[in-house]
């Protein structure tokens, strides 16, 4: 059973100085010496701070190393939510949220050292999501391996996180906004290299860990010099660098966010109380940026550090769930309104293309006049999900960097959903009875080998495990372990598709919602059935009625 709205609100408290405790669960660092709680044989650790406050002066501005200090402090408690709107499948935004939302988590046996280090970033499509959520609960994934320190993180997202304030009065006080989130996950990295090594970790042998945002923001880090050296490994799970906005589209959201504001510059935004900025949150709705390709810190072309080989010393482990897209059948509200809203929004992707990809797409999309959604689905799931992630390991294949595939097949027992965008969450932490995603309690022997490949691979480059043997991904056999209850590694797989749609990548089709318009061909035809349905009716109507009057 998922834990409740209810039960998530009301774990909810406030980690105070204390003067006296017991060692054992104490550990010192930078910051503080920091007082776990015992679950079994490991100590858990929740809301140690690993930047100073992002409030103030110091919104939506860069953060900054904690401060030394040699006081004592709880960690029973998580770090607070960052600024979000609730949403039934972000359990974390029903935790308490506030600017100041600067925490890591973290689980150790204390007893074994030099242990190989994971940190995990939440997804949540960068504005959402938080350590809160329960599916991220690291007491049996460190349980059932004792070897592993497992650190989950929190940063910034959507309004406070990634906002571009270039083009309005003031913005130049704010060079950073348009990428807080990662600049905030690249000091939790500093922070957690300078102490790990207290808690029992290796700080030499860190893997970086995330799923959609998560495994967007792990696949970017590899490409940006300020976290170079920070860690030695990555595991992206339906997540790239193409999950990433243009200037343009980031400064949509900009101008929505200053009408919604009633604000003309950044000064009327920084008067703004922390209660203020929620409820401007929740007017912008489900509107949020993703991390800008600004040429700074993030490429314009974000493949080409891959292309260049600037990526080739780490080690990735990537993949892809094979019905990603269903996802959005429950966040959308079941199937009709995903059927109508994706159809709407492949028309807008397509009518920007240009004519010799538009082929591309009439060509994979036979059905289109149909508007046959499954297709619909499965172009989404290859140009937003598995492409970008074999182009990826490809490139960092090409230069000599050590990578291994993945492809998710194993179902969710919820209707529509399939293999669908992050059903695999409850399997690698180990929380099988944590059924938002899986629809019922997941396999615990599927999920005990995911847990151990991820671990392997953390530990030696290598996700082999007993007579599972993984080939490294390369061009010549396009090997990929498909992940279900039989594991099986295959090859190429649908070679027909990546062949066919891979001209598309290269941001020809954006993750951004922004701005899609409703007069498109599905939606006037849709609108023209209603009404000559309706107008068969009133005909009808109009006959029973001069029936009825004797036929006069």
């Amino acid at each position: 059973m998922s834990t409740s709205n209810a039960e998530i609100k009301n774990s909810y408290g406030v980690n105070k100085e204390i003067q006296s405790y017991d060692e054992k669960l104490a550990v010192k660092c930078v910051n503080g010496t920091f007082v776990g709680k015992e679950k079994g044989k490991i100590v858990e650790f929740r809301g140690i701070p690993f930047a100073k406050s992002p409030t103030g002066e110091r919104r939506w501005k860069k953060p900054e190393p904690v401060c030394e200090s040699d006081k004592a402090f709880e960690a029973y408690y998580n770090g607070r939510s960052p600024i979000q709107v609730e949403w039934k499948s972000e359990k974390a935004s029903y935790y308490p949220q506030s600017e100041d939302c600067l925490y890591l988590n973290i689980w150790s046996d204390l007893s074994v050292k030099n242990k190989t280090v994971m940190v995990f970033f939440h997804g949540g499509s960068y504005g959402w999501g938080g350590t809160a959520d329960p599916l991220y609960n690291g007491v049996n994934f460190v349980s059932a391996h004792r070897d592993i320190v497992l650190v989950t993180v929190g940063y910034r997202v959507g309004l406070m996180g990634f906002v571009d304030f270039s083009e309005v009065k003031g913005g130049e006080d704010f060079p950073d906004a348009p990428n807080l989130g990662i600049l905030d996950q690249i000091e939790a990295l500093r922070w957690v290299k300078k102490n790990i090594a207290a808690f029992g970790g290796n700080p030499d042998n860190i893997t970086i860990f995330g799923e959609s945002a998560g495994g967007g923001s792990v696949s970017l880090l590899p490409i940006i010099p300020e976290a170079k050296g920070l860690f030695n490994r990555v595991i992206a799970e339906s997540g790239s660098v193409a999950l990433t906005f243009s200037k343009e589209e980031c400064l949509e959201y900009t101008r929505e966010l200053f009408k919604g504001a009633g604000a003309s510059c950044t000064d009327d935004l920084m008067k703004l109380s922390e209660s203020e900025i929620k409820k401007l949150n929740d007017k912008l709705d489900l509107d949020n940026n993703f991390p800008q390709r600004d040429g700074k810190l993030i490429p314009l072309d974000p493949y080409q550090p891959y292309r260049d080989g600037y990526t080739k010393d780490i080690d990735i482990l990537i993949g892809t769930n094979s019905d990603e897209l269903n996802y959005w059948i429950g966040e959308l509200g079941g199937f009709i309104p995903y059927r109508v809203g994706m159809s709407v929004r492949y028309e807008n992707d397509v009518s920007k293309l240009s004519d010799e990809k538009k082929k591309i797409v009439k060509n994979f999309m036979p059905e289109l006049k149909e508007h046959n959604i499954r297709r619909v689905t499965e172009f989404y799931n290859e140009v937003l999900f598995r492409l970008p992630a074999v182009l990826q390991a490809q490139l960092h294949a090409e230069n000599g960097g050590n990578v291994y595939m993945y492809y998710w097949k194993e179902p969710s027992a919820v209707k529509n959903y399939g293999a669908c965008h992050a059903v695999e969450l409850a399997y690698v932490f180990g929380n099988i009875d944590e059924t938002i995603y899986t629809g019922q309690t997941a396999d615990k022997a599927l999920s005990d080998k995911i847990m151990e490949m991820w671990t392997t691979f953390a530990k030696t480059g290598n996700p082999s495990i007993d007579s599972l043997e993984w080939e490294k991904y390369n061009t010549s056999g396009r090997a990929a372990m498909v992940l279900e209850k039989e594991i099986k590694l295959d090859y190429d797989i649908k070679k027909n598709q990546r062949i066919e749609l891979m001209p598309l990548l290269n941001n020809s089709i954006s993750a951004s919602y922004a701005n899609v318009k409703f007069n498109v061909p599905f939606v006037r035809k849709a609108l023209l059935k209603i009404a000559l349905a309706l107008g068969i009716i009133s005909g009808i109507v109009s006959l029973i009625i001069v029936l009825l009057n004797g036929g006069a």
